[in-house]
């Protein structure tokens, strides 16, 4: 059990928390949610003990041992993968380096005898000798391949990087659990390995997440952070959203009743109070109007964006032709004669590992990298706006927001392009920022501005939900089901993905396209139902050699 007691922490003038009493219990798994700003990520540090709140205490059940997700992605760069993981259990990995130390001594002494046999019996007690099988299953869960299992954390790339920090989190079986954005730069295939180990997790989990679907999977409470207080809600993110929305709708049917009763209290004191025969009346409707208190209706500190893409053409029935791409980056062929259509109505999801296959093709379809083979055509009425997954470039420059998109728009006047800025949440003083100090999720915004004010009946979108809050993934997951034109997207948004796609597309490993007219929770059903006949075939041939 972890709790909260009292805590508040202000940042110079303002309270971020304020007098927070909350505890955290076995067997449950607890969900943060709150708007970009609210402080989900500071409420975990504190509760870590990598922030000192300004008043209050954080209180921990003896002997239990809290782990938390590892942001520095460079911090084990020295160690190697297996080191790093079982370092998720600092006491085990302290005895293992104490016992190798003591073995490799040239003078090995009766007294070090008895304390390697001590550490041997500690080591045995905290499941020491399963302790490297253990860290291989969590790696190979979150799909970092055993030959990369004893290399060095520095020689591995950013996204395997994220999943070892996230194994070392998760390994020794920790008593209170914290990750912080942990489906962040996750495949979908890891996220749902994610999904299913926090499922079956008995202890105490605390997560930050913007991902719907896996709030939904794995939740049992919701810890909604709303002007620097903390509400508990039971449930997942949908019973949070619900039950929230009940009782602002209740406080507002209330409070519309009382209303209702001061007016008529109001109108009765207005008639009669100068009236002798009807004082006593006038006074007693006085002393209930006293009374009455309206709920205080204070609104969410959630702000939702208005995205709306509007295509300035209708699109033809020819879309896109992409024949025979090929493509090696590297010396790695991650492309691999890749040919397919567009259809007017498609709105494909680019699903599976090979990121880098798929920002690939984005790239050389919009024109942004040449294919080594092969070619691709559009169709004459279509236009194409593209969102890139590396966007650092777009904002090296000394605009302001405002002028930063201008550039983009055929209708110059301020009036207007202030229009799309403010649907997307930069109001007033906010057009004058430069776009180089922006936030990674004010920059997002800026780019579907960009994207909405183009007019194009093609969008292309390279993980656009990455440092967006659930407010703007929610609008911009609406929008693109309502967009009347066609759509090419990857995203590790499962309800994301189930709710826009029609057509599911993945490049394997070796650069090869697997193509299906299906939505996502189909396509995944397929899959699984074909690894179990694959399984059913190894082991019916293994029955057979025996």
């Amino acid at each position: 059990m972890i709790a909260a007691n009292n805590i508040t922490l202000r940042l110079g003038k303002k309270a971020l928390f304020e007098d927070v009493n909350i505890k955290f219990t076995e067997g449950n798994c607890y969900g943060v949610i709150g708007a970009n700003g609210a402080g989900k990520s500071t409420f975990l540090r504190i509760l870590s003990g990598q922030l000192e709140p300004t008043s209050g205490e954080v209180t921990i059940s003896p002997g239990e041992r809290l782990s938390f997700l590892e942001q520095d992605h460079f911090k084990y760069d020295s160690y190697t993968v297996m080191d790093t993981v079982i370092m998720g259990n600092p006491r085990l990995y302290e005895i293992m380096k104490e016992k190798d130390a003591l073995y490799a001594k040239e003078d090995f002494s009766d007294e070090d005898g008895i304390k390697a046999s001590e550490l041997e019996a500690e080591f045995a007690e905290m499941n020491g000798w399963e302790a490297e099988a253990d860290a291989e299953n969590l790696l190979n869960g979150l799909g970092i391949e055993t030959e990369y299992h004893y290399a060095l954390v520095g020689d591995l790339t950013g996204p395997q990087k994220v999943k070892i920090l996230l194994a070392r989190a998760l390994f020794g079986n920790p008593d209170i659990l914290l990750l912080d954005e942990p489906t962040n730069h996750l495949d979908l295939d890891a996220i749902a390995w994610l999904e299913e180990f926090l499922i079956n997790f008995e202890n105490t989990v605390i997560v930050v997440s913007h991902d719907r679907y896996f709030l939904n999977k794995v939740c049992t409470q919701i810890a909604d952070i709303d002007y620097g207080k903390i509400q508990l809600y039971a449930g997942n993110y949908d019973f949070w959203f619900e039950s929230s929305q009940l009782i602002i709708k209740q406080m507002k049917e209330a409070n519309k009743k009382k209303e209702e009763k001061i007016k008529e209290l109001q109108a009765f004191i207005s008639r009669f109070a100068a009236n002798a025969a009807k004082s006593k009346q006038a006074t007693s409707r006085k002393k209930a109007l006293e009374k009455i208190q309206l709920e205080e209706m204070r609104p969410s500190s959630r702000k939702y964006p208005y995205i709306d893409f509007r295509p300035n053409r209708s699109i033809g029935n020819e879309v896109l032709q992409v024949e025979g791409i090929s493509k090696t980056i590297d010396g790695v062929k991650v492309l691999d004669n890749i040919s397919f259509t567009l259809r007017r109505e498609d709105k494909v999801a680019f699903v599976g590992g090979n990121e880098l296959a798929t920002t690939t093709l984005f790239k050389i379809i919009s024109g942004k990298m040449e294919p080594d083979e092969g070619f691709y055509k559009w169709g004459v009425t279509t236009t194409q706006a593209y969102f890139p997954k590396d966007y650092t470039e777009e904002f090296d420059c000394d605009l302001n927001i405002a002028e930063w998109l201008t550039q983009y728009s055929e209708n110059k006047d301020v009036t207007y392009v202030r229009g799309f800025l403010g649907r997307m949440l930069f109001a007033g003083e906010d057009g004058v920022k430069k776009v180089k100090v922006l936030s990674g999720g004010e920059k997002v915004r800026c780019l579907l501005s960009k994207m909405m004010i183009s007019g194009a009946n093609v969008l292309i979108l390279d993980e656009p939900t990455n440092h967006l809050d659930m407010e703007s993934i929610t609008a911009l997951n609406n929008g693109l089901i309502k967009f009347q034109g066609v759509e090419l997207f990857t995203c590790h948004d499962h309800q994301f993905v189930q709710t826009t796609a029609n057509r599911i597309m993945e490049i394997t490993p070796d650069g090869k396209l697997i193509d299906k007219v299906t939505t996502y929770d189909e396509y995944l059903a397929a899959d699984e139902a074909a690894r179990k006949r694959q399984v059913f075939k190894l082991n019916e041939s293994d029955e057979d050699d025996n």
